[in-house]
Protein backbone atom coordinates (compact mmCIF):
# COMPACT_ATOMS: atom_id res chain seq x y z
CA UNK A 1 0.00 0.00 0.00
CA UNK A 2 1.24 3.47 -0.83
CA UNK A 3 1.59 5.55 2.29
CA UNK A 4 1.61 9.27 1.53
CA UNK A 5 1.69 12.26 3.81
CA UNK A 6 -2.10 12.36 3.77
CA UNK A 7 -3.06 8.84 4.77
CA UNK A 8 -0.14 6.97 6.31
CA UNK A 9 -0.35 6.31 10.03
CA UNK A 10 2.70 4.15 10.66
CA UNK A 11 5.81 3.73 8.52
CA UNK A 12 7.42 0.30 8.15
CA UNK A 13 9.64 -0.99 10.98
CA UNK A 14 9.07 2.05 13.16
CA UNK A 15 8.04 0.54 16.49
CA UNK A 16 10.86 2.51 18.11
CA UNK A 17 11.62 5.41 15.77
CA UNK A 18 14.12 7.37 17.88
CA UNK A 19 13.82 10.91 16.43
CA UNK A 20 16.99 12.55 15.08
CA UNK A 21 15.83 16.10 15.62
CA UNK A 22 13.65 18.55 13.73
CA UNK A 23 13.63 20.47 10.47
CA UNK A 24 11.01 23.17 10.36
CA UNK A 25 7.58 21.67 10.96
CA UNK A 26 8.87 18.08 10.70
CA UNK A 27 10.51 15.61 13.07
CA UNK A 28 13.29 13.47 11.57
CA UNK A 29 12.83 9.79 12.35
CA UNK A 30 15.58 7.98 10.42
CA UNK A 31 17.69 8.13 7.27
CA UNK A 32 16.09 6.02 4.53
CA UNK A 33 18.33 6.69 1.52
CA UNK A 34 21.37 8.50 0.23
CA UNK A 35 20.67 10.67 -2.82
CA UNK A 36 22.95 12.23 -5.41
CA UNK A 37 23.06 15.61 -3.62
CA UNK A 38 22.25 14.65 -0.05
CA UNK A 39 20.40 12.37 2.34
CA UNK A 40 16.74 11.40 2.44
CA UNK A 41 15.03 11.03 5.82
CA UNK A 42 11.71 9.70 6.96
CA UNK A 43 9.95 12.58 8.66
CA UNK A 44 6.75 13.21 10.55
CA UNK A 45 4.64 16.35 10.45
CA UNK A 46 4.22 18.08 13.81
CA UNK A 47 0.81 19.38 12.76
CA UNK A 48 -1.06 16.30 11.53
CA UNK A 49 1.28 13.33 12.33
CA UNK A 50 1.52 12.41 8.65
CA UNK A 51 4.72 10.87 7.29
CA UNK A 52 6.86 12.50 4.60
CA UNK A 53 10.21 12.04 2.90
CA UNK A 54 12.68 14.87 3.49
CA UNK A 55 15.58 15.38 1.10
CA UNK A 56 18.34 17.41 2.80
CA UNK A 57 21.13 18.81 0.63
CA UNK A 58 24.64 17.82 1.65
CA UNK A 59 26.83 20.61 3.06
CA UNK A 60 29.42 20.06 0.31
CA UNK A 61 26.93 21.31 -2.29
CA UNK A 62 25.24 24.22 -0.53
CA UNK A 63 27.75 26.75 -1.89
CA UNK A 64 27.16 25.71 -5.50
CA UNK A 65 24.45 28.09 -6.80
CA UNK A 66 23.64 25.88 -9.82
CA UNK A 67 22.97 22.81 -7.65
CA UNK A 68 20.96 24.83 -5.14
CA UNK A 69 18.88 26.25 -7.98
CA UNK A 70 18.36 22.76 -9.39
CA UNK A 71 17.26 21.55 -5.95
CA UNK A 72 14.73 24.36 -5.76
CA UNK A 73 13.60 23.62 -9.32
CA UNK A 74 12.79 20.04 -8.33
CA UNK A 75 10.26 21.42 -5.87
CA UNK A 76 8.74 23.88 -8.33
CA UNK A 77 8.24 21.17 -10.94
CA UNK A 78 7.09 18.33 -8.72
CA UNK A 79 4.73 20.52 -6.69
CA UNK A 80 2.62 21.51 -9.69
CA UNK A 81 2.30 18.04 -11.23
CA UNK A 82 -0.72 16.21 -9.83
CA UNK A 83 -0.64 12.61 -11.04
CA UNK A 84 -0.86 9.19 -9.34
CA UNK A 85 2.35 8.04 -11.07
CA UNK A 86 4.46 11.06 -10.08
CA UNK A 87 5.88 11.72 -6.61
CA UNK A 88 4.55 15.06 -5.38
CA UNK A 89 6.67 17.73 -3.71
CA UNK A 90 5.07 19.40 -0.67
CA UNK A 91 7.44 22.07 0.62
CA UNK A 92 10.83 23.69 0.03
CA UNK A 93 12.77 25.32 2.84
CA UNK A 94 16.16 26.13 4.34
CA UNK A 95 17.59 24.68 7.55
CA UNK A 96 20.69 26.44 8.91
CA UNK A 97 21.81 27.21 5.35
CA UNK A 98 21.00 23.72 4.06
CA UNK A 99 18.12 23.58 1.54
CA UNK A 100 15.63 20.77 2.08
CA UNK A 101 12.73 19.38 0.11
CA UNK A 102 9.65 17.70 1.58
CA UNK A 103 8.17 14.98 -0.62
CA UNK A 104 5.25 12.59 -0.58
CA UNK A 105 6.32 9.50 1.38
CA UNK A 106 6.10 6.22 -0.56
CA UNK A 107 5.84 2.97 1.36
CA UNK A 108 7.76 0.78 -1.06
CA UNK A 109 11.15 0.55 -2.78
CA UNK A 110 12.89 1.57 -5.97
CA UNK A 111 13.01 -0.64 -9.03
CA UNK A 112 16.78 -0.50 -8.70
CA UNK A 113 16.61 -2.32 -5.38
CA UNK A 114 13.98 -4.74 -6.66
CA UNK A 115 16.31 -5.67 -9.54
CA UNK A 116 19.17 -6.22 -7.11
CA UNK A 117 16.99 -8.70 -5.28
CA UNK A 118 15.20 -10.42 -8.21
CA UNK A 119 17.66 -10.08 -11.07
CA UNK A 120 14.94 -9.32 -13.60
CA UNK A 121 11.15 -9.14 -13.85
CA UNK A 122 8.53 -11.10 -15.76
CA UNK A 123 7.44 -9.45 -19.00
CA UNK A 124 3.85 -8.79 -17.93
CA UNK A 125 4.92 -7.28 -14.60
CA UNK A 126 7.57 -5.09 -16.26
CA UNK A 127 5.18 -3.77 -18.92
CA UNK A 128 2.57 -2.91 -16.29
CA UNK A 129 5.15 -0.87 -14.40
CA UNK A 130 6.49 0.88 -17.50
CA UNK A 131 2.96 1.67 -18.71
CA UNK A 132 2.30 3.48 -15.43
CA UNK A 133 5.54 5.44 -15.64
CA UNK A 134 4.67 6.30 -19.25
CA UNK A 135 1.35 7.61 -18.01
CA UNK A 136 3.08 9.91 -15.52
CA UNK A 137 5.64 11.03 -18.10
CA UNK A 138 2.87 11.70 -20.58
CA UNK A 139 1.34 14.08 -18.04
CA UNK A 140 4.67 15.90 -17.61
CA UNK A 141 5.19 16.11 -21.36
CA UNK A 142 1.77 17.71 -21.79
CA UNK A 143 3.08 20.49 -19.55
CA UNK A 144 6.21 20.70 -21.76
CA UNK A 145 8.41 19.23 -19.02
CA UNK A 146 11.20 16.77 -19.88
CA UNK A 147 12.48 14.52 -17.07
CA UNK A 148 15.92 13.62 -18.55
CA UNK A 149 16.80 11.00 -15.92
CA UNK A 150 14.34 8.11 -16.21
CA UNK A 151 15.95 4.94 -14.77
CA UNK A 152 15.07 2.11 -12.34
CA UNK A 153 16.51 3.99 -9.35
CA UNK A 154 14.09 6.88 -9.97
CA UNK A 155 10.98 4.70 -10.10
CA UNK A 156 9.36 3.75 -6.80
CA UNK A 157 6.96 0.84 -6.52
CA UNK A 158 4.41 0.91 -3.70
CA UNK A 159 3.23 -2.18 -1.83
CA UNK A 160 0.08 -2.29 -3.95
CA UNK A 161 2.01 -2.16 -7.23
CA UNK A 162 1.66 1.52 -8.11
CA UNK A 163 4.70 2.91 -9.92
CA UNK A 164 5.75 6.49 -9.18
CA UNK A 165 8.43 8.45 -11.00
CA UNK A 166 10.53 10.64 -8.74
CA UNK A 167 13.66 12.84 -8.77
CA UNK A 168 12.65 15.86 -10.81
CA UNK A 169 16.02 17.58 -10.30
CA UNK A 170 16.97 17.35 -13.98
CA UNK A 171 13.57 18.32 -15.37
CA UNK A 172 13.61 21.10 -17.96
CA UNK A 173 10.92 23.14 -19.62
CA UNK A 174 10.79 22.29 -23.30
CA UNK A 175 10.31 25.78 -24.72
CA UNK A 176 11.82 28.02 -22.06
CA UNK A 177 15.22 26.42 -21.83
CA UNK A 178 16.91 25.02 -18.77
CA UNK A 179 16.97 28.06 -16.47
CA UNK A 180 20.67 28.27 -17.43
CA UNK A 181 21.36 25.17 -15.35
CA UNK A 182 22.82 23.22 -18.26
CA UNK A 183 25.29 24.52 -20.78
CA UNK A 184 24.46 23.85 -24.40
CA UNK A 185 26.57 20.98 -25.70
CA UNK A 186 26.87 19.25 -22.33
CA UNK A 187 25.30 15.91 -21.51
CA UNK A 188 23.28 15.46 -18.35
CA UNK A 189 21.69 12.28 -17.02
CA UNK A 190 22.74 8.64 -16.56
CA UNK A 191 24.87 7.39 -19.50
CA UNK A 192 23.47 3.87 -19.84
CA UNK A 193 19.90 5.16 -20.04
CA UNK A 194 20.50 8.40 -21.96
CA UNK A 195 19.56 8.99 -25.57
CA UNK A 196 22.65 9.67 -27.73
CA UNK A 197 21.57 13.22 -28.56
CA UNK A 198 21.30 13.95 -24.82
CA UNK A 199 25.03 13.20 -24.51
CA UNK A 200 25.77 16.08 -26.86
CA UNK A 201 23.20 18.60 -25.71
CA UNK A 202 21.00 17.93 -22.69
CA UNK A 203 19.69 21.48 -22.84
CA UNK A 204 17.69 20.70 -25.98
CA UNK A 205 16.44 17.26 -24.93
CA UNK A 206 12.81 16.57 -25.86
CA UNK A 207 10.16 13.89 -25.23
CA UNK A 208 11.98 11.36 -27.37
CA UNK A 209 14.91 11.42 -24.94
CA UNK A 210 12.58 10.35 -22.11
CA UNK A 211 11.08 7.66 -24.38
CA UNK A 212 14.60 6.34 -25.07
CA UNK A 213 15.28 6.18 -21.32
CA UNK A 214 11.94 4.49 -20.72
CA UNK A 215 12.82 1.84 -23.31
CA UNK A 216 16.27 1.41 -21.76
CA UNK A 217 14.67 0.98 -18.33
CA UNK A 218 12.38 -1.74 -19.66
CA UNK A 219 15.44 -3.35 -21.28
CA UNK A 220 17.07 -3.61 -17.85
CA UNK A 221 13.88 -4.82 -16.14
CA UNK A 222 13.54 -7.70 -18.62
CA UNK A 223 17.19 -8.69 -19.09
CA UNK A 224 18.70 -7.87 -15.72
CA UNK A 225 21.51 -6.11 -17.59
CA UNK A 226 22.38 -2.51 -18.34
CA UNK A 227 22.13 -1.54 -22.00
CA UNK A 228 25.66 -0.95 -23.32
CA UNK A 229 27.14 -2.23 -20.07
CA UNK A 230 30.82 -2.25 -19.15
CA UNK A 231 31.85 0.50 -21.57
CA UNK A 232 32.82 4.13 -21.08
CA UNK A 233 30.40 6.98 -21.92
CA UNK A 234 32.11 7.90 -25.20
CA UNK A 235 32.02 4.31 -26.45
CA UNK A 236 28.41 4.01 -25.30
CA UNK A 237 27.50 7.11 -27.30
CA UNK A 238 29.14 5.74 -30.45
CA UNK A 239 27.41 2.39 -30.11
CA UNK A 240 24.07 4.09 -29.49
CA UNK A 241 24.38 6.24 -32.59
CA UNK A 242 25.16 3.15 -34.66
CA UNK A 243 22.40 1.05 -33.00
CA UNK A 244 24.85 -1.58 -31.80
CA UNK A 245 22.45 -2.71 -29.06
CA UNK A 246 22.33 -6.37 -28.10
CA UNK A 247 18.64 -7.22 -28.72
CA UNK A 248 16.94 -7.93 -25.38
CA UNK A 249 15.54 -11.20 -26.77
CA UNK A 250 19.07 -12.51 -27.25
CA UNK A 251 19.68 -12.12 -23.52
CA UNK A 252 16.23 -13.29 -22.41
CA UNK A 253 14.55 -15.54 -25.05
CA UNK A 254 11.30 -15.43 -23.05
CA UNK A 255 10.71 -11.86 -24.18
CA UNK A 256 8.04 -11.66 -26.91
CA UNK A 257 8.91 -10.49 -30.41
CA UNK A 258 6.62 -7.48 -30.07
CA UNK A 259 8.24 -6.29 -26.82
CA UNK A 260 11.72 -6.86 -28.25
CA UNK A 261 10.82 -4.73 -31.28
CA UNK A 262 9.16 -2.01 -29.18
CA UNK A 263 12.25 -1.67 -26.98
CA UNK A 264 14.60 -1.51 -29.96
CA UNK A 265 12.42 1.10 -31.67
CA UNK A 266 12.31 3.25 -28.52
CA UNK A 267 16.11 2.97 -28.22
CA UNK A 268 16.90 3.73 -31.85
CA UNK A 269 19.84 6.10 -32.28
CA UNK A 270 17.76 8.23 -34.63
CA UNK A 271 15.09 10.12 -32.62
CA UNK A 272 12.91 10.32 -35.75
CA UNK A 273 12.48 6.53 -35.66
CA UNK A 274 11.31 6.41 -32.02
CA UNK A 275 7.68 6.71 -30.92
CA UNK A 276 6.68 10.35 -30.80
CA UNK A 277 4.81 10.03 -27.48
CA UNK A 278 4.76 7.82 -24.40
CA UNK A 279 1.28 6.77 -25.43
CA UNK A 280 2.60 5.48 -28.75
CA UNK A 281 5.34 3.54 -26.94
CA UNK A 282 2.74 1.77 -24.79
CA UNK A 283 0.76 0.99 -27.95
CA UNK A 284 3.91 -0.54 -29.45
CA UNK A 285 4.28 -2.75 -26.37
CA UNK A 286 0.69 -3.92 -26.20
CA UNK A 287 -0.51 -3.78 -29.80
CA UNK A 288 -3.61 -1.96 -28.59
CA UNK A 289 -4.74 1.60 -29.20
CA UNK A 290 -4.97 3.86 -26.13
CA UNK A 291 -6.71 6.74 -27.89
CA UNK A 292 -10.06 6.25 -26.19
CA UNK A 293 -8.81 5.36 -22.72
CA UNK A 294 -5.98 5.98 -20.30
CA UNK A 295 -2.59 4.39 -20.80
CA UNK A 296 -2.75 2.07 -17.78
CA UNK A 297 -6.21 0.54 -18.38
CA UNK A 298 -5.39 -0.03 -22.04
CA UNK A 299 -2.06 -1.68 -21.23
CA UNK A 300 -3.57 -3.86 -18.51
CA UNK A 301 -6.43 -4.93 -20.75
CA UNK A 302 -4.07 -5.85 -23.58
CA UNK A 303 -1.85 -7.88 -21.27
CA UNK A 304 -4.70 -9.73 -19.57
CA UNK A 305 -6.69 -10.54 -22.69
CA UNK A 306 -4.67 -13.29 -24.35
CA UNK A 307 -7.80 -15.43 -24.71
CA UNK A 308 -10.06 -12.72 -26.14
CA UNK A 309 -11.88 -13.51 -29.41
CA UNK A 310 -10.10 -12.39 -32.60
CA UNK A 311 -10.86 -8.86 -33.81
CA UNK A 312 -12.13 -8.47 -37.36
CA UNK A 313 -10.47 -5.81 -39.51
CA UNK A 314 -11.20 -4.46 -42.97
CA UNK A 315 -8.30 -4.08 -45.38
CA UNK A 316 -8.60 -1.61 -48.28
CA UNK A 317 -6.40 -1.26 -51.38
CA UNK A 318 -6.62 0.02 -54.96
CA UNK A 319 -6.69 -2.42 -57.86
CA UNK A 320 -5.02 -1.87 -61.24
CA UNK A 321 -7.94 0.30 -62.38
CA UNK A 322 -7.74 2.52 -59.30
CA UNK A 323 -10.88 1.00 -57.75
CA UNK A 324 -10.90 0.50 -53.97
CA UNK A 325 -11.24 -3.11 -52.92
CA UNK A 326 -12.16 -3.97 -49.32
CA UNK A 327 -11.60 -7.40 -47.76
CA UNK A 328 -11.94 -8.51 -44.14
CA UNK A 329 -10.09 -10.80 -41.81
CA UNK A 330 -8.76 -11.18 -38.30
CA UNK A 331 -5.66 -9.26 -37.23
CA UNK A 332 -3.82 -12.57 -36.96
CA UNK A 333 -4.78 -13.58 -40.50
CA UNK A 334 -3.75 -10.19 -41.94
CA UNK A 335 -0.40 -10.30 -40.16
CA UNK A 336 0.22 -13.85 -41.36
CA UNK A 337 -0.57 -12.83 -44.96
CA UNK A 338 2.15 -10.19 -44.88
CA UNK A 339 4.71 -12.36 -43.09
CA UNK A 340 4.18 -15.18 -45.60
CA UNK A 341 4.47 -12.62 -48.44
CA UNK A 342 0.99 -13.30 -49.79
CA UNK A 343 0.57 -9.53 -49.47
CA UNK A 344 3.38 -7.08 -50.22
CA UNK A 345 4.30 -3.54 -49.24
CA UNK A 346 2.13 -2.50 -46.25
CA UNK A 347 2.14 1.10 -47.47
CA UNK A 348 -0.34 0.09 -50.21
CA UNK A 349 -2.98 -0.99 -47.68
CA UNK A 350 -5.18 0.83 -45.18
CA UNK A 351 -7.16 -0.68 -42.32
CA UNK A 352 -10.30 0.00 -40.33
CA UNK A 353 -12.57 -1.81 -37.90
CA UNK A 354 -15.55 -0.72 -39.99
CA UNK A 355 -16.23 -1.63 -43.61
CA UNK A 356 -17.16 1.94 -44.41
CA UNK A 357 -14.00 3.31 -42.77
CA UNK A 358 -12.40 5.65 -42.06
CA UNK A 359 -9.31 3.76 -43.20
CA UNK A 360 -5.84 4.53 -41.82
CA UNK A 361 -2.32 3.64 -42.93
CA UNK A 362 -1.17 0.45 -41.21
CA UNK A 363 1.67 2.19 -39.38
CA UNK A 364 -0.87 4.56 -37.79
CA UNK A 365 -2.73 1.67 -36.15
CA UNK A 366 -1.23 0.13 -33.01
CA UNK A 367 -2.23 -3.42 -33.93
CA UNK A 368 -0.20 -3.34 -37.18
CA UNK A 369 2.42 -0.64 -36.58
CA UNK A 370 5.25 -3.06 -35.79
CA UNK A 371 4.54 -5.09 -38.91
CA UNK A 372 4.30 -2.05 -41.19
CA UNK A 373 7.49 -0.44 -39.88
CA UNK A 374 9.56 -3.62 -40.00
CA UNK A 375 8.43 -4.69 -43.48
CA UNK A 376 8.80 -1.19 -44.88
CA UNK A 377 12.31 -0.97 -43.43
CA UNK A 378 13.26 -4.35 -44.89
CA UNK A 379 11.90 -3.35 -48.29
CA UNK A 380 13.79 -0.03 -48.21
CA UNK A 381 17.02 -1.81 -47.29
CA UNK A 382 16.52 -4.29 -50.13
CA UNK A 383 15.90 -1.51 -52.63
CA UNK A 384 18.91 0.43 -51.36
CA UNK A 385 21.12 -2.64 -51.72
CA UNK A 386 19.83 -3.22 -55.27
CA UNK A 387 20.40 0.40 -56.31
CA UNK A 388 23.93 0.44 -54.87
CA UNK A 389 24.96 -2.72 -56.75
CA UNK A 390 25.54 -2.16 -60.50
CA UNK A 391 25.41 -5.92 -61.14
CA UNK A 392 22.16 -6.50 -59.23
CA UNK A 393 20.14 -7.21 -62.39
CA UNK A 394 22.54 -9.94 -63.47
CA UNK A 395 22.66 -11.43 -60.00
CA UNK A 396 18.88 -11.40 -59.78
CA UNK A 397 18.57 -13.25 -63.07
CA UNK A 398 20.94 -15.95 -61.86
CA UNK A 399 19.72 -16.34 -58.30
CA UNK A 400 15.99 -15.74 -58.56
CA UNK A 401 13.65 -18.63 -59.41
CA UNK A 402 11.83 -16.17 -61.67
CA UNK A 403 13.41 -14.62 -64.77
CA UNK A 404 13.58 -10.87 -64.20
CA UNK A 405 11.03 -11.40 -61.43
CA UNK A 406 8.41 -9.79 -63.69
CA UNK A 407 6.72 -12.48 -65.77
CA UNK A 408 6.26 -14.81 -62.84
CA UNK A 409 7.38 -17.78 -65.00
CA UNK A 410 9.84 -20.10 -63.20
CA UNK A 411 13.27 -20.20 -64.76
CA UNK A 412 13.24 -24.01 -65.10
CA UNK A 413 10.45 -23.75 -67.69
CA UNK A 414 12.72 -21.67 -69.88
CA UNK A 415 15.50 -24.19 -69.40
CA UNK A 416 13.14 -27.06 -70.33
CA UNK A 417 11.97 -25.29 -73.51
CA UNK A 418 15.53 -24.44 -74.49
CA UNK A 419 16.63 -28.01 -73.80
CA UNK A 420 13.75 -29.38 -75.87
CA UNK A 421 14.58 -27.14 -78.82
CA UNK A 422 18.22 -28.15 -78.56
CA UNK A 423 17.32 -31.85 -78.48
CA UNK A 424 15.04 -31.57 -81.53
CA UNK A 425 17.74 -29.66 -83.42
CA UNK A 426 20.31 -32.35 -82.65
CA UNK A 427 17.89 -35.10 -83.68
CA UNK A 428 17.15 -33.38 -87.00
CA UNK A 429 20.86 -32.91 -87.64
CA UNK A 430 21.43 -36.62 -87.00
CA UNK A 431 18.69 -37.61 -89.48
CA UNK A 432 20.07 -35.26 -92.11
CA UNK A 433 23.57 -36.63 -91.66
CA UNK A 434 22.26 -40.20 -92.17
CA UNK A 435 20.65 -39.39 -95.51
Amino acid sequence: MAETNNNSTKPPNQDNPGPLGSIGAYTLIKKIAEGGMGSIFLGKSKTDDSYVAIKLMSEQYVHNPVLVKRFEQEYKVASKLEHPNLVKALYYGDFNGNPYLVLEYIHGESLGRILERKGRLDEIEAIRIIAQVANGLNRAHRDNLIHRDVKPENILLTKNGTAKLTDMGLVKEKFSGDLNLTRSGRGLGTPNYMAPEQFRDAKNADERCDIYSLGATLYTLLTGELPYKSINPLEAWMKKVQNELVPPREINPKISERTDWAIRRAMDGDPEVRPKTCREFVEDLTGQSTRNSGVIPAATTAINSAEKPPEIWFLAYLDEDGKQIVVKGSAKAIRRSFKEEMLEDPSRYRVSKKKEGPFKAMREVAEFRDLAIQLSKAKAQEEEATESNPFSEFQTAETSPYVGNKSGIPKWIYFAIFGGILAVSLLLAWFISRR
